[in-house]
């Protein structure tokens, strides 16, 4: 369960950290660079979530998921 976390801090610390320099890079590269880093940082949560859901196959206790291989 820690690893599903700490994957998920880390691309959310990622989604931020690109939106938040994205002001830095508009005025040192221009819109388009700030933009694109927006638009990565828009991508980033649904990823991350998708990726904090996804059972670890190593973790004999993360197997709390409903659904697949590990049901039941």
């Amino acid at each position: 369960m820690r690893r599903r976390v700490r994957r998920y801090a880390w691309l959310m610390g990622t989604c931020l950290t690109l939106f938040a320099g994205s002001l830095p890079v508009y005025y040192l590269f221009g819109v388009i660079p700030a933009v694109a880093m927006c638009l990565v940082a828009m991508v980033c949560p649904p990823i991350a979530v998708i990726v904090a859901n996804t059972p670890d196959p190593t973790d004999p206790e993360d197997r709390d998921t409903p659904f697949g291989p590990y049901a039941g």
